[in-house]
């Protein structure tokens, strides 16, 4: 399926790396710390695959380590990898992190499976010897009520270096790949966290009267999220919606029609019927109107509701979905009903190429052992089976007005649900499930539906879901994507449950 271009582009992450050694050892030893910064080098390389790189190379005392986190403060780095080269001191390290607050992952990365042990002498037992102060960096850390992580490993060479005694070409190693998918997940994460704190969040209208999971405090998704929250009106809407002209909707017409198959009238769901040439036309026009009002209020995501009384508003609601799930496949993350909440958690998804489509509880499907996730809001159309489908509604059940609604499901498959919730003592919790999208039945009535199933049937995954405080909105993402999710939430301070 065809993909629609990103309006803004996700800024990548700032990425610092030292390698951490015992200055001693260089006069005792002669080629082992060339020998080290040449692993350095392989780290700064792969590590530029996931976000622009700041080297600060070497640091084997305490005074290093204090010229460390000050470069690293001054570049203004979103995470920091220290590469644990040979033995040290913790003396050499702590400093740099007590001074550049960023989050730090420790590279426990050996560069062979096994030394040889017939000819390694202790210069080269030092190259290998890299998990032996961990647990003194652990240490020292935990004392200094410091957050760290590590990455325990192979190195993942792709070619022995001349200094070494073994065979350290490990790029096809299990160990290596997994250690290479933790640090790139921690580079997304990292990246996750610098997008959000760029971000303006819109919220268009106000929540959905009485859906109490909904509200939240807009100032406390700022303070933990990083995220701005820009509060617009529909007449700001409108504003934008009375600048769009015939050219425009013929234009966005043909958008429509290339992303989208035009339904005939569902042939169980009274409703829901063919769209009309008019409701088509109307939301070619409002989906104009809403790409130009992101753009020009340099927005990532909008979260949107209008309750009025048959007034122009509400009949500009009426062609919210189509437009905003073409915005949806274009990094903007749109959700219905006002819950900025999951808005987030979609644009989390998006920012990692996962997709992030509105979803709540559908019904269960217990001869399946499936639950059926979707809504009637906007659909992440990029992660579609085969083109969404558009129909006519003649009546949103639950709200006031009618108008074109997408009906879709997820491509089969690997997925994983985000949830973002707010607990009793006013914090942001994260919720993530694991499951697979299977390709079987849904309703014609214009909502989009996807079955999922998790590893426990429905009612027992239910008994779980439901004691995490979940609002009853999520994001479904495409992937198996609970480590890395877990990974957004620790950089960003957010409680998290996988279940």
């Amino acid at each position: 399926m065809e993909k629609l271009t990103k309006i803004k582009a996700p800024k990548k992450a700032r990425i610092g790396l030292y390698s951490a050694g015992l200055h001693t050892y260089w006069s005792q030893f002669a080629g082992l710390k060339d020998c080290l910064m040449g692993y350095n080098a392989f780290l700064e390389e792969r590590l530029a695959e996931f976000g622009e790189v700041v080297n600060y190379g070497l640091v084997d005392t305490e005074d290093g380590a204090r010229a460390a986190g000050e470069f690293f403060n001054e570049k203004n780095v979103d995470i920091v990898f220290s590469h644990a080269a040979t033995y040290y001191t913790s003396s050499c390290v702590l400093p740099i992190h007590q001074i550049c607050k960023a989050p730090c992952v420790i590279l426990n990365l050996q560069p062979t499976p096994e030394m040889n042990y017939e000819t390694t002498g202790t210069d080269r037992w030092l190259a290998q010897c890299v998990g032996c102060s961990i647990p003194e960096i652990s240490n020292a850390f935990n004392r200094a009520r410091m957050p760290f992580r590590v990455v325990n490993g192979l190195l993942g060479l792709r070619e022995t270096p001349d200094f070494a005694k073994a065979d350290e070409v490990t790029a096809d190693r299990p160990e290596a790949i997994r250690a290479w998918k933790e640090i790139e997940e921690w580079c997304q994460a990292a990246m996750v966290k610098r997008n959000l704190q760029d971000a303006r969040f819109g919220f268009l209208g106000g929540y959905y009267s009485g859906m109490l999971d909904m509200y939240s405090d807009l100032t406390m998704l700022q303070a933990q999220s990083g995220i701005d929250v820009e509060v617009l009106e529909m007449s700001d809407l409108d504003a934008y919606l009375r600048t769009v002209t015939k050219e425009d909707v013929e234009a966005m017409t043909e958008t429509i029609h290339q992303f989208f198959e035009i339904s005939g009238d569902s042939p169980s769901d009274p409703i829901a019927k063919k769209p009309t040439p008019e409701q088509l036309s109307w939301s070619a026009r409002v989906a104009v109107a809403q790409e130009r009002m992101v753009r020009d209020r340099n927005l990532d995501s909008v979260s949107y509701y209008y309750h009025g009384r048959e007034d122009h508003f509400e009949e500009v609601q009426s062609g919210f979905i189509v437009g905003f799930s073409l915005l949806n496949a274009q990094g903007v993350a749109c959700s219905g009903e006002g819950d900025i909440k999951t808005a987030l958690a979609m644009k989390i998804a998006d920012l990692c190429e996962k997709g992030g489509s509105f979803c709540e509880i559908v019904a269960a499907d217990f001869n399946r052992d499936t639950m059926i996730l979707g809504h009637d809001g906007p659909f992440h159309i990029a992660i579609s089976k085969g083109k969404p489908i558009l129909r006519g509604m003649g009546v949103y059940h639950g709200k006031r007005g009618n108008g074109v609604s997408v009906e879709a499901k997820v491509h089969p498959g690997p997925v994983t649900t985000i949830g973002i919730t707010q607990t009793g003592d006013g914090r942001l919790k994260m919720n993530i499930s694991e499951g697979e999208a299977i390709d079987a039945p849904i309703l014609r009535n214009g909502n989009t539906m996807t079955h999922i199933r998790f590893a426990q049937p429905p009612a027992n995954y239910m008994d779980r879901w439901f004691t995490e405080a979940p609002t009853h909105h999520l994001a479904l993402s495409v992937g198996h994507n609970a480590a890395l999710f877990a990974k957004v939430a620790e950089l960003l301070d957010i409680p998290y449950s996988i279940f």
